[in-house]
């Protein structure tokens, strides 16, 4: 039996560019970082207040698809095509002006809707993400 989720992996363009987004800018915590082989790392950040729940940042690259897939993923991911999760906030009008401030993009303002009120930002790879206040 199933009993819970540990790891997620976000496909990134940059590790670096991801690492300082995901700590600097959304201020998540750094659960693993180690070198692997081929010069990028196994990374992992956690929201602060959720440390078992693993987001792995992945590069686009280090996967079992074949060229021609990565370029067809980076372009895809450059676009936005990717809504990859949703993150709540208590306080999503406050949250939004703090991560505005530090230069994070937003796609949607918070507006209400039926379920609470949402966001959605962007990361520094052109995944997206819902931030949301829930009802």
């Amino acid at each position: 039996m199933i009993t819970k989720m540990t790891h997620v992996s976000i496909y990134v363009l940059d590790q670096g560019r991801a690492y300082d987004f995901y700590t600097n800018k959304l201020g998540f915590k750094v659960i693993t970082d180690v070198p692997m082989p081929g010069g990028d790392r196994w990374l992992t950040v956690s929201p602060p207040e959720q440390p078992e729940l693993e987001l792995i940042l992945s590069p686009v690259t280090r996967t079992i698809f074949s060229k021609e897939s990565v370029k067809a993923l980076t372009e895809l991911i450059k676009d936005g095509a990717f809504g990859v999760g949703l993150f709540t906030s208590n306080d999503i009008f406050a949250t939004y002006e703090e991560l505005n401030a530090k230069g994070v993009v937003f796609t949607k303002v918070p507006k209400k809707e039926f379920y609470g009120t949402e966001a959605i930002f962007k990361d520094d790879s052109g995944n997206w993400f819902s931030l949301a206040q829930l009802n």
